[in-house]
């Protein structure tokens, strides 16, 4: 994707499986909103090739729109709108909706359906956004940022609704910056750096290609002791031995995806 002489996306390779949540990690400018926007139809990129839901999302019709969900960062419609009047408008436009009643209690919103939106707290509002964005029971989702500024209690509970949206078979495509949201709600990540995809897999995978190494730790002589070490099961059995037995407090503190990506993006920059 080009705008003009500025290349944003440069060869992207990039397939998502069915059932399964793809999170899209970068650095901004790195092209994660373009990346989305072309997925979802909003915008033609200059090369290459496309297919969502079997269809070239530039030229798709409104059927095929049917099957796509998107929850943009921030929404903004009237806020006098009531919230069961505004899904019940937004379902009729789809051919074969979620039932409202059952949407609504998916969602938590039950006791909110006579509310204006003007009036829901920031994690109902955000529960609204993604009831109108499954409304229509598509069959893939994109969400964008959708925790940005969630106390953790909210965020904990949106995490819990991601996962049964996912346990019922939508395929889920994910933007964000918070890395832990990403590592614990992931199937697999791609991380987009400077418009391309410098790693992409599991959380396995991409510490295996970042080469990232695990700490362990453990006690010796009344010392603490510490090692990183890219092989931690072979480190751990020669402590074994060494000890005979039990080691004394053992710790292996393996890479996490934000370790991962912080080492990546900082490869990048160097």
């Amino acid at each position: 994707m080009r705008y003009g002489r500025r290349e944003v996306l440069r060869g992207i390779d990039l397939t998502v499986r069915h059932g399964e949540v793809l999170a899209l990690l970068g650095p901004n400018g790195a092209g994660k909103t373009t990346t989305v926007e072309i997925l979802e139809g909003f915008r033609t990129p200059t090369g290459g090739h496309v297919e969502v839901l079997g269809e070239d999302p530039a030229h798709a019709d409104e059927g095929w729109r049917a099957g796509i969900g998107v929850v943009l960062q921030s929404w903004r419609d009237h806020a006098r709108w009531r919230v069961g009047e505004l899904l019940e408008h937004v379902a009729s436009c789809h051919p074969a909706p979620r039932p409202v009643a059952e949407t609504l209690d998916t969602l938590g919103l039950t006791e909110q359906a006579d509310q204006t939106c003007g009036r829901l707290s920031g994690g109902q509002r955000r529960r609204l956004d993604v009831a109108l964005g499954i409304i229509g029971d598509p069959l893939l989702l994109f969400l964008d940022e959708p925790t940005a500024g969630f106390d953790p209690v909210v965020r904990r509970e949106f995490h819990e609704l991601i996962e049964r949206l996912k346990e019922g078979g939508m395929t889920i495509v994910l933007t964000t910056h918070d890395l832990h949201e990403a590592e614990r709600l992931s199937d697999r990540t791609a991380v987009l750096i400077d418009g391309r995809i410098a790693a992409f897999g599991t959380n396995a995978q991409l510490a295996e290609d970042a080469r990232a190494q695990a700490r362990v730790v453990w006690l010796e002589d009344d010392e603490r002791r510490e090692v990183t070490s890219e092989d931690p099961s072979r480190l751990v059995w020669e402590l074994h031995q060494k000890f005979d037995g039990p080691v004394p407090g053992l710790e292996v503190h393996r890479p996490t995806l934000e370790d991962i990506y912080l080492r990546m993006v900082a490869e990048a920059e160097a």
